[in-house]
């Protein structure tokens, strides 16, 4: 009797196609994106930015942005929503180990590292929602009619990057820590070291953080910036890969030549990124920075428009228009020769600080000279007037500086009287936002005093209709503008009663 015996078949080995785990990590890439773009923390946090940018937007600059500092201006927002990728990203890449489902996903045919590529190819599309949303945010500056300058494309990228670079320490840290509240406790830890720790402005070390805020009240023309937009981008853009590449190699993906090669890479860019944006403000710049503070008539240029030239950086020449309207509405309120005077007006900056600086200008002291600075719109408009009608009336800004006497009058009339809401702006040009008693007029320059007399008689100049008032004061003017004249004296030439407050100066 003969036994057969049959030995069963050994299985084939299981093969993945080399597209099918590409397709896989695709696939779970949308879907984390779409989890981690919906999650609570995330969606709110896109909603705050893009409420809080759109009501900023509207009203930002006064309407005459500089882009060179609009550039800027995106870079605070998307921190808000990096912070809620960081949190969510971890969560998510915790997922399976919150519901024990970790042993069941290491038997699919997708490895433990395509499941962390999966995950950070969702915070690259987080990145890249908030790369629009900046890119919407300069594009709307950029639009409006009374916008100059050039803007930095490395500037615009610190927003995303920060985004990306917060969303992949989040997935790092999920890959070192399974601690649910290692994420918040990192967030805790980022907001100390922001707020609390602070860095000098002049210290390399603040570079190695996400944003670094220049923020002044005087703009700079692009080329005169200095600050090392570029290597901070390629810092962050480094810095933001090898955490990325940290978490692939983290979750088995070491023997990749890829990945290996990825953090090599990254490792390079950052410190690269790290070296070059630590070496200050290039010498070119510093030379640029003092011949524009110093001798600024050898970068204008200058066009002349009626009685008027306009000398200005190369990027503000098209607002000479602007500035055209505030002196033809000073113009036409004067008297005697003021209306036909030549008038230089020059654009002046003290740029030799950096945007630190917010000093205040020396007059200048050539006749017929006018200082304008290089921001524009809401008080700077009726400051740059008070500056015209100064050196109608007293020839120069420097005697406009010294000016203590009844011509303070005719120098704020003229001013005012030509625009939309004189007692508003009148406000707007005094250090203490008052429209009664005596105050300090602010000035690019020196700044100027007004005494309680003349605040008074200068409402009750501005109650007149306009028309009455011009013909008052072109019919006086030359007793109206002359050196030492009271305030007593002026309010009897204008035909008012005299005014009850002091009149002494500060």
């Amino acid at each position: 009797m003969t036994t057969t015996t049959t030995t069963a078949p050994t299985p084939a080995p299981v093969t993945t196609p080399p597209g099918a785990s590409r397709a896989a990590v695709s696939a779970l890439a949308r879907f984390e994106t779409r989890r981690l773009l919906t999650r609570v923390p995330v969606a709110v946090a896109f909603a705050v930015y893009v409420a809080w940018t759109v009501w900023r937007t509207r009203v930002s600059f006064d309407g005459f942005p500089a882009l060179q500092d609009a550039d800027r201006a995106t870079q605070d927002g998307p921190l808000l929503v990096g912070l809620a990728v960081l949190l969510s990203a971890n969560h998510a890449v915790l997922r399976s180990r919150r519901h024990d489902t970790e042993r069941h996903l290491d038997v699919l045919v997708l490895p433990r590292w395509g499941r962390t590529v999966a995950h950070l190819l969702s915070v690259v599309a987080a990145a890249l929602l908030v790369a629009v949303c900046v890119g919407g945010q300069f594009a709307w500056e950029a639009l409006k009619p009374g916008a100059v300058g050039h803007g930095s494309p490395a500037e615009l990228l610190v927003g995303p990057l920060s985004v990306l670079l917060l969303g992949g320490f989040g997935v790092l840290l999920a890959r070192l820590v399974t601690a649910p509240f290692a994420a918040p406790l990192l967030i805790v830890l980022l907001l100390f070291l922001a707020t609390f720790l602070g860095f000098s402005d002049d210290d390399w070390t603040r570079w190695l953080m996400p944003s670094v805020g220049t923020y002044s009240a005087v703009t700079l023309p692009s080329d005169l910036i200095g600050r090392p937009a570029a290597w901070h981008a390629l810092y962050l853009g480094g810095f933001a890969l090898t955490l990325m590449a940290a978490s692939v190699l983290l979750s088995g993906g070491a023997r990749l030549r890829t990945a290996q090669a990825a953090v090599a890479g990254a490792v390079a860019l950052t410190l690269a990124g790290a070296v070059g944006q630590s070496r200050g403000v290039p010498e070119t710049v510093t030379e640029a920075r003092v011949r524009a503070s110093v001798t600024p008539e050898k970068v204008h240029t200058c066009v002349e428009r009626d009685a008027t030239t306009y000398c200005a950086f190369p990027e503000w020449e098209q607002r000479a228009g602007d500035w055209d309207r505030t002196v033809d509405d000073v113009r036409a309120l004067a008297g005697g020769d003021a209306q036909d005077r030549p008038l230089v007006v020059r654009q002046r900056v003290e740029a030799r600080y950096g945007l630190d600086a917010d000093s205040t200008l020396a007059s200048l002291t050539r006749p017929g000279e006018v200082t304008v600075g290089t921001a524009w719109g809401g008080n700077r408009v009726p400051e740059f007037a008070v500056s015209v009608a100064g050196v109608l009336v007293t020839g120069s800004e420097a005697r406009t500086g010294e000016m203590c006497d009844g011509r303070m009058v005719t120098v704020m009339w003229l001013a005012l009287a030509g625009r939309p809401d004189p007692v508003a702006d009148l406000r707007r040009v005094r250090i203490d936002d008052s429209d009664t008693g005596s105050a300090i007029v602010v000035s690019r320059t020196e700044p100027l005093q007004m005494t309680s007399a003349q605040t008074e008689l200068l409402r009750e100049l501005l109650e007149l209709p306009r028309d009455e008032a011009a013909a008052k004061v072109k019919a006086g003017w030359a007793e109206l503008t002359a050196p030492k004249v009271t305030t007593d004296r002026v309010a009897r030439v204008l035909g008012l009663d005299k005014p009850e407050g002091e009149d002494g100066c500060l």
